[in-house]
């Protein structure tokens, strides 16, 4: 018997007679091999596939990957209606909504003249209704009724401040829910999920629609003219204030990217029915990509990642997004603990609290620990012991390997995160008739919770984003990442702007289509 099992063994006999037998089984039953030996092999496996060489021929097959669904998915790589990006000189004012799991949004949105480095986007009325069961219950127009009320009470403190009766704002609707786009400003409504009920007897219908007429019904002088997505809503926020956005990255608790393709990039098929007008207009398209579905035969995975997806309920279906985003990186390092704890004798083989179920450790804790810079690892003991409660507290040498293996999980996820957004970037450019030494600056914009807060991600993304583009024949710095806040309730808005209305032959969204005040806010 090893000396570590003996030791917690012993500890075991100080113990409650309930907990004595449970540790006792866990420790005679899993003392299998050190802690150094456990440590070792993680940090092997998990290292293994950092090499930027390795990388590069990641990319070269996600590239490959990319190409086909660009060819034939109705799944993945998505064509939208928007065919323009904003020139940053639009003007005016329009309402943004922003409908999310949780909170529905609603902007007043100026768009202005940029001076004193300023970049022209304001947000000077923004209202946050919570989303709550009573909210999801609503079904049908009941629902878009709730929305309605919500949008009045905006126009009308819009009139007051502006001292006008009957202002007419056109809107934008960043919507994080599936819709089946049948143009720039309309979309089939489909099932929402997370128990709404909105789409009772209305599934199918046009959403722009359902929205106007609750709209109509309380006489509010408002226009639908732009329904988009996150990552579109992202990428076109950006654009307004960087004409260098060509892409978006979305990652929070899920993931996506857009990107700004030629037309000629996608087959034919892919744009199903669309007037001939939009046809003629398009030379560029904003592509919906559904990035977190590719790379299955790409990506080098770990017995713990093949455990994760076994047993999830969607297995193989968005690789990327198991192995990169907020909800999914907690439960990796989540696995490789319990198997240290059931066989190399971690925490003396004490199970922490709710440690054993599934999704239980939170990637806030994980953020904790890579954030903590004290000797003692203080503040993430914390963290950790207010979720997992345990009956003797960790050694600091146990800390330091949670720290550790959470650093590790967090930079891989940089890597194949940079890996697909290179590939990414490598099919825009060869699309565009370029090589990459000869492309222009892109920005990618950035939104959610992993690659604005979580320590260290987005700048050892873009560490990695050089190196590749490096390899690849570029500069450091021909892609970078850049944080695009508000990006959902900004896009909403800039997609009104920069919508070319193909059916009338009209751009819409300027300063003349939209009602002015008679003074300043």
């Amino acid at each position: 018997m090893s000396a570590m099992v003996t030791s917690a063994l012993q500890l075991i006999q100080s113990t409650s007679p309930s907990k004595r037998q449970r540790l006792r089984h866990v420790v005679e039953r899993k003392g299998e091999k050190s802690m150094d030996e456990f440590a070792s092999e993680v940090r092997g496996l998990l290292e293994a596939p950092l090499q930027v060489e390795q990388s590069l021929d990641m990319s070269t097959r996600l590239q490959e990957e990319y190409r086909e669904k660009l060819n034939a998915s109705d799944i993945s790589m998505l064509p939208s209606f928007q065919h323009t990006l904003p020139t940053g000189d639009e003007r005016g004012d329009f309402l943004g909504l922003d409908v999310g799991g949780s909170t529905f949004r609603i902007a007043l949105i100026r768009l202005g003249a940029k001076s004193n480095g300023e970049d022209g986007m304001q947000v000077r009325r923004i209202r946050s209704f919570p989303i709550n069961k009573a909210i999801r219950d609503l079904q049908g127009q009941a629902f878009f009724d709730w929305m309605a009320e919500r949008i009045g009470e905006m126009l009308a403190e819009y009139n007051h401040i502006n001292g006008t009766r009957d202002a007419r704002l056109l809107m934008g609707l960043a919507w994080s829910f599936p819709v089946e786009q049948t143009s720039p400003r309309s979309g089939r409504l489909l099932a929402m999920g997370k128990g709404f009920k909105a789409t009772y007897g209305v599934e199918g219908q046009d959403l722009s629609e359902l929205v106007m007429r609750s709209c109509r019904t309380r006489g509010l002088n408002v226009e639908m003219r732009a329904i988009v997505n996150d990552g579109a809503a992202t990428l076109l926020s950006q654009a307004y204030r960087d004409p260098s956005t060509r892409m978006s990255l979305i990652l929070g608790t899920g993931m996506n990217a857009a990107v700004f393709l030629p037309v000629k990039a996608l087959s034919s098929g892919k744009f199903g029915e669309r007037p001939d007008s939009w046809h003629a207009a398009a030379k560029h398209v904003l592509v919906n990509t559904e990035l977190s579905m590719f790379g299955k035969q790409v990506w080098p995975v770990t017995r713990w990642d093949e455990e994760l997806n076994a047993k999830h309920m969607l297995p193989d279906f968005q690789p990327l997004e198991y192995l990169v985003t907020g909800r999914y990186l907690g439960e990796i390092v989540r696995l490789i603990l319990v198997e240290a704890i059931t066989t190399a004798g971690m925490f003396n083989g004490e199970m922490p609290s709710r440690l054993e179920e599934d999704y239980a450790l939170d990637t806030r804790i994980l953020a904790a620990f890579q954030g903590d810079n004290t000797a003692t690892l203080t503040k993430a003991k914390s963290a950790f012991l207010r979720a997992h409660t345990m009956f003797a507290p960790p050694q600091l040498r146990e800390l330091q390997f949670i720290r550790d293996i959470s650093q590790l999980v967090a930079q891989r996820a940089a890597v194949y995160l940079a890996t697909a957004l290179h590939a990414l970037w490598t099919l825009r450019t060869t699309a565009e008739g370029l090589e990459p030494g000869e492309a222009s600056h892109v920005t990618i914009a950035c939104d959610g919770t992993i690659v604005e807060k979580y320590p260290d991600f987005r700048s050892s993304c873009q560490r990695h984003l050089d190196e590749l583009c490096v390899l690849s024949g570029a500069s450091k710095g021909a892609v970078t990442l850049e944080m695009a806040p508000e990006s959902s309730i900004f896009g909403a808005a800039v997609a009104v702007c920069c919508l070319e209305d193909t059916s009338e032959g009209t751009r819409v969204g300027f300063a003349a289509h939209v009602e002015q005040p008679q003074h300043p806010w």
